[in-house]
């Protein structure tokens, strides 16, 4: 077995054992935890000549990322670049990381993974680029690392940045996000590939399969091969129909809240107090927030929701709330690579029955899709452990296998 070979063999089964382990753990309470600042260094050399989607506006260095990381890269920066908001087109200053390996690039230049981390939260102060650990997500990306890939990780619209908002479960919103870091990353590491991949679980496999359907349109210059979705949060317009008939699940509550606090900056004509009562409105800011003081309590809060905390008041509340749900999610159009999709069938966060009508809907576009229902896994534990090899299927170039059933004649 050559050197490469062996490299990739021993990534790839680190990266098993953390995906199992934290890559799907994204339920709405995660990541109440209070980010830590981390130490910037001096700017790094780069392209920041170009002012569209993608062009980079300040690349850092990371002092105080995890070992695990700061061993084995190259380059560990902290970036700030343009992308578009997906609710209006808007240019956005977007945050996020690029870790890039050591060593001498394969012919062609590293290829990219852009990597979509889960719900962090939806204020200022929850991007993973805030915290030496990523939130979270560091221990996944140094295994992707190791494994001969550029990664980007996004802290998506919103997250890590003053100035704007994060809309969060916006499915276009953070495939923009997804597909700005690789522009960024590719102006910032040398002899970089134009060849990428997309990588993500609950919020961040929503942002993998949206970049993967936004490369047909909003990729140019990019060569997408495959994205990876564990545990999707892919259609959530469900969440609206639960909230009417009172059966959000426990999980459930404390992310529509979250919903809300992104849709009401999206449309700031909606009524929050259509569908907020009780402790939802009297803990509003505790609720929303993902550290500090305030969050300390979040927990405990978003288990005193009630049935009717979030109902929506009237069938027009639930029907308005259907529809910006319904734009938010998940498939708009067709892929333009393979995917590969993990999800559980004890799922209380996003439904099985959700993701079933999603992967359908999917394969009805023409999508080539591997789906793998884990029916004893919920959404913390999923296995991932097959995401590895997938990955390095597509960019080797070999055929995708597909579930989706043939068209009709």
């Amino acid at each position: 077995m050559n050197d490469r070979k062996r490299l990739l063999r021993r990534a790839a089964t680190v990266g098993a054992a953390a995906l199992v382990l934290v890559s799907a753990g994204c339920s709405s309470d995660d990541a109440a935890v209070d980010p830590r600042s981390v130490a910037l260094g001096p700017t790094l050399a780069a392209d920041y000549s170009d002012d569209g989607p993608g062009s980079l506006e300040s690349a850092e260095e990371l002092l105080t990322i995890d070992r695990r990381l700061s061993g084995i890269s190259s380059i560990a920066a902290r970036v700030v670049y343009t992308s578009t908001s997906g609710v209006d087109g808007s240019s956005q200053r977007v945050s996020g990381t690029v870790f890039a390996p050591e060593g001498t690039p394969p012919e062609g230049g590293w290829p990219i993974i852009a990597y979509g981390h889960g719900t962090t939260g939806v204020l200022e102060d929850c991007g993973p680029s805030t915290d030496p650990e990523l939130l979270g997500s560091s221990q996944i990306v140094a295994a992707l690392v190791r494994s001969g890939h550029v990664v980007a990780v996004s802290d998506y619209q919103g997250l890590g940045l003053d100035g704007t908002y994060h809309p969060y479960l916006d499915a276009r919103t953070v495939g923009n996000n997804l597909i700005d870091s690789v522009r960024a990353a590719r102006k910032l590491v040398p002899n970089t590939s134009t060849r990428w991949a997309s990588f993500g679980g609950s919020q961040g496999g929503q942002a993998a399969w949206a970049a993967n359907e936004l490369a047909n349109s909003y990729g140019e210059g990019l060569d997408m091969v495959g994205s990876v979705s564990l545990v999707p949060a892919a259609d959530i317009t469900g969440l609206a129909t639960a909230a009417a008939d009172g059966t959000l699940t426990e999980d459930q509550k404390p992310l529509l809240q979250w919903v809300l606090v992104g849709l009401a900056k999206s449309h700031p004509d909606l009524d929050l107090d259509d569908y907020r009562r009780g402790v939802v409105k009297e803990r509003w800011d505790e609720l929303s927030a993902c550290g500090g003081v305030l969050a300390a309590d979040r927990t405990a809060l978003a288990a005193q929701i009630s049935d009717d905390d979030l109902r929506p008041a009237t069938p027009q509340a639930t029907a308005v709330l259907e529809g910006y749900l319904r734009e938010m999610s998940l498939p708009t159009s067709p892929a333009a690579a393979p995917m590969l999709i993990i999800y559980g069938g004890k799922d209380t966060l996003i439904s099985q029955a959700w993701t079933d009508a999603a992967i359908a809907a999917g394969c009805a576009d023409g999508d080539t899709i591997q789906y793998v229902l884990q029916p004893n896994s919920g959404h913390a534990d999923i296995d991932g452990a097959a995401a590895f090899g997938w990955l390095q299927d597509r960019f080797a170039g070999n055929e995708a296998v597909n579930f989706c059933p043939a068209p009709a004649p």
